[in-house]
């Protein structure tokens, strides 16, 4: 039984790059705008520019929340000035104190939106970039939760990981996804680290058939989802398995180069290009595997949503979060980093055994139980009412 909120109407702000790219953190935006709506509180999701269309979610038209962009357009990168050259470009010095004047207003028009909030109010910042504008507004009296939704060896890979030490050492708590990771973040000098996991976005009341000859896959088309290798790894697996399918559910960039590579490895005749779909449930229970080659993750969405309905996962071991939720050869099978070959034998496994399909897909849809909307959500409401003593 889920608790009630120890404070009912708290006004929690989630502040993020946008509110509706494609993409996990909108989706768990969203998800827990509606959760946090669901036990009484006021939501406000808080988008910093807007995205183009092509990467563009769709979101429901009668949301129980208000959202907010604060830019019409997405404002110009920023740029250092290095070295006595840089300090003499005289137009791109204009051009930097414009976006700085700018960036200030913007976050005094965030910092009108927290001066209204109750006591009790919580602003979480899902992505480091939308804190360099939390940062500049106001936020006394209420509690600054930070985010980073991705691994920590990924954010090193990239300027997040700077980022994060620069803007979020004074925040209330920095939450990662996992143990691991604020285990090394701490290690790294962080000492306001905790992890919340992601919730799953569905529960069904029963596991998926398994009977259609699907391989299914769901996700954004970008470099960092490793489509290509996947269909690496199907070119190995796929001509022992003829009469099975790869459904590929997603839009994204990428898609005309995926297509163009599909094409040059001869896989058009088992290869369905399904664009993005509103009902994954549906496409999931439409498949007997799950396929994910992610170059790079957080906490995976999508592999807790194909193991909620039922569906055994082939994936690679690409962060903490997938080893969290994947135990290898009891609810799904797990394949070094990259390792297409070994993932295309996973593949073959689970296609031509339905008696492996049918455990690996019944055991996860009971162990992947523990990360119940409900139960994260109480978890979410403990550390609410901590921050807030």
């Amino acid at each position: 039984m889920s608790q009630q909120t120890a404070t009912p109407g708290r006004d929690i702000f989630l502040v993020s790059n946008n509110v509706d790219e494609l993409g996990g953190v909108t989706t768990w935006s969203h998800q827990m705008a509606r959760l946090f709506t669901e036990r009484g509180h006021r939501v406000h999701i808080v988008g910093i520019a807007p995205v183009a269309e092509e990467i563009r979610q769709k979101l429901p038209e009668d949301l129980p929340y208000e959202m907010t962009t604060l830019y019409d357009a997405h404002p110009p990168a920023a740029r250092r000035l290095h070295g006595i050259k840089g300090r003499l470009n005289a137009p791109e010095r204009r051009r930097q104190a414009a976006r700085r004047a700018r960036m200030r207003a913007k976050a005094e028009e965030l910092s009108e939106l927290f001066r209204a909030a109750r006591p009790g109010g919580v602003v979480i910042v899902t992505q480091v970039w939308a804190m360099e504008w939390v940062a500049l507004a106001d936020t006394k009296g209420l509690s600054v939760i930070g985010m980073s939704h991705e691994s920590f060896e990924a954010s090193q890979k990239s300027t997040r990981g700077e980022r994060v030490r620069r803007h979020y050492p004074e925040v209330d708590r920095l939450l990662v996804l996992t143990a691991e990771d604020a285990d090394l973040w701490i290690r790294s000098g962080m000492e306001n680290v905790a992890s919340m996991p992601n919730p799953l976005p569905f529960m069904p009341q029963s596991p998926a058939p398994r009977t259609a000859h699907v391989v299914a896959s769901v996700g954004r088309l970008a470099f960092e989802k490793g489509v290509d290798l996947l269909l690496d790894a199907w070119a190995d697996a796929a001509p022992h398995h003829p009469d099975w399918v790869l459904r590929i559910y997603g839009a994204g960039l990428e898609e005309a180069a995926l297509r163009a590579h599909c094409t040059a490895l001869g896989l058009d005749d088992s290869v369905e290009w399904m664009g993005s779909t509103d009902d994954v449930l549906g496409a999931l229970r439409g498949a007997s595997v799950f396929a994910q080659a992610s170059r790079a993750e957080g906490f995976p969405i999508t592999l807790l949503e194909a193991m909620a309905a039922g569906v055994p996962v082939a994936a690679f071991d690409c962060a903490p979060g997938v080893r969290e939720i994947v135990t290898h050869g009891e609810d799904g099978l797990l394949a070094r980093l990259g390792n297409t070959m070994e993932l295309a034998g996973h593949l073959h496994a689970l296609m031509s055994d339905r008696e492996l399909r049918d455990r690996l897909g019944d055991t996860a849809f009971q162990s992947v139980q523990r990360y119940s909307s409900a139960e994260i959500t109480d978890r979410w409401e403990a550390l609410f009412s901590f921050l807030e003593r």
